[in-house]
């Protein structure tokens, strides 16, 4: 079994098209069926059944997926750690991270850390909820996760990260108070947000919670970047991480 093999099985896997995947990996797709075939055999069952144009997975194509997105995030790791040896500046870091902390501090810290390594290469995943972050640093498939306070990490080593300032974000026709809006005025007011569980919600109703009150929900949305249009819209008020309210 080579790595082009779960390269390729992974893109067959993401396209859920022969055609698609041969064209975004740059080689023909009678190569890509080839490929595909070895691999069957090795691995003792079809990976993939035909489905009009396209084609979907088999059981053990669904068991073979996580296996080898792991597997080729450890050749990475491999190939990094050996460039780090040789004195090389390059590689890839993953890093999971919640929306509101992607934003800040992880846009400042990659862009600072970009300009002295050029050549190093990041990708920032957008887990479903804070405790999948962890997840995800646990299982391997990312060096490094950004979360929040209050989820289980035992066994993993923690940093703490500075606190967050929050701000309300409230509609344009909303008059603009002279002076920070207090926990009850916010709990009056109809609010845009994304289910519960996930971060913003989670500092909405910790914030909320101290009054008392229940929130008023007008919008709940899981499209975190439709929250300033809706706010902007009038739909209702929100908050927001200082740097992401200023923008």
């Amino acid at each position: 079994m080579e790595r082009k093999h779960l390269e390729y099985f992974l893109a067959v896997a993401s396209h859920g098209s022969f055609t698609s995947a041969a064209t975004s990996l740059h080689i023909a797709q009678p190569s890509l069926s080839y490929a595909i075939g070895v691999l069957e055999r090795e691995v003792g069952a079809p990976l993939f059944r035909r489905v009009g144009r396209g084609v979907v997975m088999t059981p053990v194509g669904e068991a073979l997926l996580d296996p080898a997105r792991q597997v080729l995030h450890d050749f990475m790791r491999v190939q990094t750690a050996a460039q780090r040896v040789s004195g090389l500046v390059s590689g890839r870091i993953d890093i999971a991270a919640v929306t509101t902390l992607a934003v800040d501090p992880l846009a400042s810290l990659v862009g600072a850390f970009r300009n002295q390594h050029p050549g190093v290469e990041f990708r920032i995943v957008d887990a479903e909820n804070a405790t999948s972050i962890v997840d995800l640093v646990r299982r391997g498939q990312c060096e490094v996760g950004l979360t929040e306070h209050g989820v289980p990490t035992a066994g993993m080593r923690v940093l703490d990260l500075p606190q967050q300032e929050v701000l309300a974000v409230l509609p344009p026709s909303t008059a603009t108070p002279d002076e920070p809006i207090p926990l009850q005025k916010l709990a009056e007011l109809d609010l845009v947000t994304t289910p519960s569980g996930t971060t913003t919600r989670s500092a909405l109703d910790s914030a909320l919670a101290l009054t008392a009150a229940a929130p008023r929900i007008a919008v709940e949305t899981t499209h975190r970047a439709a929250i300033v249009p809706l706010v902007l819209a009038g739909a209702g008020a929100t908050l927001l991480p200082h740097r992401l309210a200023l923008e």
